[in-house]
């Protein structure tokens, strides 16, 4: 009887013993980094929705812009087409292709909003400026997001590769590998900024020196 009760014992606290010691921490911090992984992800996709209206708006106003609309069909269709998945996170070139693509993207995106001030009835226009809006928005919370990450999986990749977590890695967690982060670059990290209230800078002018009266 005594020996069933300990048994009994033993099924019971044995899993409140291994939570305690941190057996549950790897796959907890891993389902956190994922859950940011999944809000850059949506980020990402609210962005690319908000490209084909902004393209057609600017279009009607500036057609002659083309290879700036078109260089931004492409870099959208490219960063579309990049497929990832949860194996992503651990697979340094997969994820650098990916970032890549959307790295582009911002770029390509900022000329287009730069041209914008050639063209004072399309700065005007309401759809454009709620476009324009939006966008900054969006390019504002692909940053926090993209650093909730990073912070998510510095804390992971921690966690791995430290005691006492490298010792559940190595025993019961074999499955766990560190995951990439994405890497600070300036079109990544500003959102594009335009302002239409800023008149153009004045041209400098090289003046030639007067010569000395005699």
């Amino acid at each position: 009887m005594k020996l069933n009760l300990t048994r009994l014992a033993l099924i019971v606290l044995a899993p409140l013993i291994l939570s305690g010691c941190g057996i549950n921490t790897i796959p907890t911090k891993e389902e956190r980094a994922k859950a940011q992984w999944a809000e850059v992800q949506n980020q990402y996709q609210r962005r690319a929705d908000l490209i084909p209206n902004l393209v057609e708006t600017v279009k009607g106003y500036a057609a002659q812009e083309r290879d700036v609309l078109v260089a931004v069909t492409q870099a959208r269709a490219s960063a579309t087409q990049t497929k990832v998945d949860a194996s992503t996170l651990t697979d340094p070139a997969a994820f650098q292709k990916y970032q890549a693509a959307q790295d582009n993207l911002s770029g390509v995106l900022g000329r287009l909003m730069v041209i914008s001030e050639r063209y004072p009835d399309l700065k005007s226009n309401q759809n454009f400026l709620a476009l324009q809006s939006q966008l900054e928005g969006t390019e504002n919370r692909i940053s926090i997001a993209r650093r909730d990450y990073n912070e998510a999986v510095r804390d992971y990749n921690t966690e791995i590769r430290t005691f006492p977590g490298a010792l559940w890695a190595g025993m019961v967690h074999r499955w766990a590998k560190p995951m990439v982060t994405f890497t600070a670059t300036s079109q990544a990290q500003t959102a594009p900024s335009v302002n239409f209230n800023t008149a153009p800078a004045a041209p400098s002018v090289s003046m030639a020196p007067v010569p000395a009266t005699k």
